[in-house]
């Protein structure tokens, strides 16, 4: 493995929803063990990094987010023991990894939150508060649950405790020492493990205001930072480069970047990218932007697509006005995701030439659309039973990977067993596993090798400058020395390609010298 400074500042790192990668023993979700059996899919796309989402145990009221212990593996997904030979076989394979830390809440089956509940002091690491009104039966505040419905629920004895998420997911006081120390107790357990990263969920929300009315209460509250810079030293400590990953949703992007500050955290999420419309000036106005935002502290960018909270992208670009319905007709359907199909072939070869680093969210190397289509019975997540069944939630972009075969579950579990996937995978998807689109080179997955092998040979990708190049009403185009350009074709017709410069890759067939519409190339560009 590569021990070079900087790493980060260019890499590009793959998602993995351990339930949803791979199943090793049979039972229909994904484990380490599966994750541990596919490591050579990861070598063989290219990527730098793994992120995995939650593997903590944890009773699963959202996923693995609600945590009862952090310091240990979930059964379903394996044992402590596993994940240090994951981490050790990634290793060997010139993989980092990535682990999920969720520092806002925890579950109600975390020893802390039993013995509150049973009135000891471990009271006082959550926010516990008398109701409202004459018996105390109103929560304590108005404030609302990011799931929807009151962030309060009242327990025996009549209190109420705070849960910006789901009841089951009570808030941290981080208020309290303890909780402080508790969490650079958990960073150091994992980096003694030889983790190389830690991405921190809801980065902006631990610190709150007593008020507790209103999201100004809960969201990027100064005293935020004082957290990330003691977690910084203690990343710092370690050697190899360890960083620290924000999920930091802010509309200001100068409050953004203060979480990317040189004491702080090394990337965050770039939100506004993966929001941008399939819009020529919406997408310039945002690189610049985003280049803007991070310039001031010396950070890089990050880039990416989609991940497990939201639409996948080629379903995304698809729609190519808001009429698109959640139960559109199928027809509907199979034209809307050939048309974002074709956009998210282009959307990754802008993604992947960007300065900075990039995420890939498992499972869009095969081009796989938002699963729309899942009964109602079988739908888990909370968003979905806690909206009145009015927000279909993220189990869309959940399901399990199709791997191999025609018929599901596509090689996600072991050939001979009988449980079925935890959620439903298409029948269509038996032309998006990775053995039917191994070798082809006009699928997505072969697109997704050879631009990430570009990519890595490529001195001018990854971490440095760009430079907007001349182009035509709705053409992006910018060139990243030494002599590499990017072009992507949003107008209504195809653009002739610069003269005498060398395709690297296309995103899709030219038009003789033409770029058609929708369609992007890398171009090797004369000195």
């Amino acid at each position: 493995m590569s021990t070079a400074d900087n790493w980060w500042r260019g890499a590009v790192i793959y998602q993995v929803y351990p339930r949803s990668f791979a199943d090793g023993n049979g039972d229909g979700i994904g484990d380490l063990t599966g994750v541990r059996a596919r490591l050579d899919h990861l070598v063989e796309l290219g990527v730098d990094a793994v992120w995995l989402s939650p593997w903590y145990p944890s009773p699963m009221a959202d996923a693995g987010y609600d945590v009862a212990d952090f310091r240990d593996i979930d059964p379903v997904f394996g044992t402590l023991d596993e994940a240090e030979a994951l981490i050790t076989e990634a290793h060997e394979r010139g993989i980092r990894i990535i682990i999920d830390i969720v520092p806002n809440h925890c579950s109600t089956a975390h020893p802390w939150f039993e013995a509150a509940l049973a009135g000891g002091p471990e009271r006082e690491l959550f926010w516990f508060r008398p109701g409202r009104g004459p018996d105390g039966d109103e929560p304590p505040t108005d404030l609302r649950s990011i799931f929807g419905g009151p962030a309060w629920t009242r327990v025996a004895g009549g209190d109420w405790y705070l849960h910006l998420f789901a009841p089951e997911q009570p808030d941290f006081n981080w208020a309290n020492p303890r909780v402080r120390e508790e969490f650079e107790d958990i960073l150091r357990f994992w980096l003694d493990r030889g983790v190389d990263g830690i991405r921190i969920d809801s980065a902006a929300l631990p610190v709150k205001d007593p008020a507790l009315d209103g999201i100004e209460a809960y969201t990027d509250q100064d005293g935020v930072h004082d957290i990330y810079r003691s977690w910084r030293r203690i990343a710092d400590s370690y050697e190899g480069d360890r960083i620290l990953i924000g999920e930091v949703w802010l509309p200001d992007r100068e409050r953004f970047a203060n979480y990317l500050r040189a004491d702080e955290m090394h990337t965050a999420f770039n939100f506004d990218f993966l929001c941008c419309p399939w819009n020529a000036a919406a997408l310039r106005e945002c690189v610049d932007a985003t280049l803007s935002a991070h310039a001031p502290v010396g950070a890089p960018a990050t880039w990416v697509l989609s991940n497990h909270d939201v639409t996948r992208h080629v379903t995304r670009y698809g729609r190519v006005d808001s009429s698109f319905s959640f139960a559109g007709k199928r027809a509907g359907v199979e034209a809307d995701l050939q048309l974002g199909g074709v956009r998210a072939r282009a959307a990754v070869l802008l993604t992947l030439a960007l300065p900075g680093s990039a995420y890939v969210y498992q499972g869009e190397e095969l081009g796989l659309w938002e699963v729309e289509d899942i009964p109602y019975e079988l739908r888990q997540d909370p968003m979905w039973h806690r909206s009145g069944h009015t927000d279909p939630g993220r189990d869309g972009c959940r399901v399990p990977l199709p791997w191999s075969g025609m018929e599901p579950p596509f090689g996600f579990s072991p050939a001979g067993t009988s449980a079925s996937p935890w959620l439903p995978q298409p029948p269509d998807w038996k032309d998006r596993t990775v053995q039917a689109q191994s070798g082809d080179p006009y699928s997505m997955l072969e697109l997704y090798r050879t631009a990430l092998r570009i990519r890595r040979a490529e001195p001018a990708l990854g971490d440095g400058g760009m430079r907007w190049l001349a182009a035509p009403d709705g053409v992006l185009a910018f060139a990243r020395e030494p002599g590499f350009a990017c072009v992507l074709n949003l107008s209504s017709s195809a653009v002739p390609l610069p003269a005498h410069a060398e395709v690297l890759l296309a995103s899709g067939p030219l038009d003789g010298d033409a770029l058609p519409v929708d369609t992007a190339a890398w171009l090797r560009l004369d000195s």
